[in-house]
């Protein structure tokens, strides 16, 4: 028997905040000094880098496990399952439920256990739980749901990634405008057509040195004395950890597959910055002697942002349901998610379909 995706679901909010919605902001650098240039520059600048012209925010009413729950349903709906047979609902976030004005994080009870009431279940073998992993935190409870269901301790699982990243930025940092909020489900069961389902997977954390790069700290407004803290990254040691580490876990997980290269047909990887990740699949296939094949990596940061946890799910579910120009996944093919993020961590899956 073999966990396969059965279904999937998303959900992208409503709110669409534009590049140009920045141009009055008041940008400061970490040393809370105003930056020289004009925010039409910094704006400028920021496009070339990250892709990014528009992101999607949640509306006021919406909390993060509200946005999970939408999510949630409509997998549920596309597997054509009962939510009362599921076993396990993991969930991956990292800043819980932030009402709209505030700034209090609230991860109690879990945000799974939310989304189970959510959906109605009253099935108490249903396991709820939340994966604290960075943005990998999807790929995790995936590879998590793969482990239960091998080991014959689940038949059916939802795993979703959801978030709310507008709740936590800090409005003075250029880093803000990368930020984005959306949520990512998919429905694991086991099937026992094994010529399809999870080939392999890898995960990874990097703690030695790398364990800060992405933080909560103050504003960088010297005028706001408040101890608030926010989403925090150091960028280009970021870029420089993905670059090194990345590629060498996409090639990993391909091995383990015992697939050639040319068989992954699509690396659906973590929305975090348009030119990071061209850099990091163009390793990738460096490590092979071979160019990076064209469409090989469909994008969705360009319009949705980067939504953290959900990026994944996400863009996986517009491919599935013919959402995202002319990318399609077909049967047969089989294709690499990835991730990095906070923590630091990296993981992969190779999937065929």
């Amino acid at each position: 028997m073999q966990p396969i995706i059965t279904g999937t679901g998303s959900f992208i909010p409503s709110i669409v905040k534009k590049n140009e919605d920045f141009l009055t902001q008041e940008f400061y650098s970490d040393k809370f000094e105003k930056f020289p240039n004009s925010n039409e520059v910094i704006i400028k600048k920021f496009k070339a880098i990250t892709g990014i012209e528009e992101r999607r925010y949640a509306k006021p009413e919406f909390q993060n496990s509200d946005l999970a729950t939408i999510a949630a349903k409509r997998a549920i709906e596309d597997a054509k399952i009962n939510a009362e047979e599921l076993d396990y609902i993991i969930l991956g976030q990292n800043y819980g439920d932030v009402k709209y004005g505030t700034n209090q994080s609230d991860m109690v009870p879990s945000l799974a256990s939310r989304v189970k009431h959510n959906l109605g279940i009253k099935n108490p073998n249903c396991v709820a739980f939340d994966i604290v992993f960075g943005c990998p935190g999807f790929i995790e409870g995936f590879i998590q749901s793969v482990a239960f269901l091998k080991a014959g301790m689940a038949k059916k699982c939802l795993i979703i990634g959801s978030e709310t990243l507008s709740r936590v930025v800090d409005k003075h940092d250029r880093d803000s405008m990368i930020y984005s909020d959306g949520a990512g489900a998919v429905i694991l069961e086991l099937n026992s057509d094994n010529s399809k389902g999870v080939l392999s997977n890898v995960a990874q954390s990097f703690t030695f040195e790398e364990a800060n790069y992405i933080y909560f700290d103050e504003s960088f407004n010297p005028n706001i004395n408040n101890r608030t803290g926010f989403i925090k990254m150091y960028g280009r040691k970021i870029y420089e950890f993905a670059l090194n580490n990345v590629p060498l876990a996409l090639k990993s997980a391909v091995e383990k597959s015992g697939l050639p290269i040319d068989k992954i047909k699509k690396i659906l990887i973590h929305q975090a910055n348009e030119k990071m990740d061209e850099a990091i699949v163009k390793r990738f296939y460096e490590l092979y002697d071979k160019e990076t094949p064209e469409g090989i990596m469909p994008m969705s940061i360009g319009k949705l942002g980067n939504s953290s946890v959900a990026t994944v799910p996400t863009l996986l579910d517009l491919i599935l349901k013919g959402k995202l120009g002319n990318h399609q996944i077909n049967k047969g093919d089989a294709i690499l998610l990835a991730s990095v993020g906070a923590g630091m961590n990296i993981n992969a899956i190779v999937y065929q379909y």
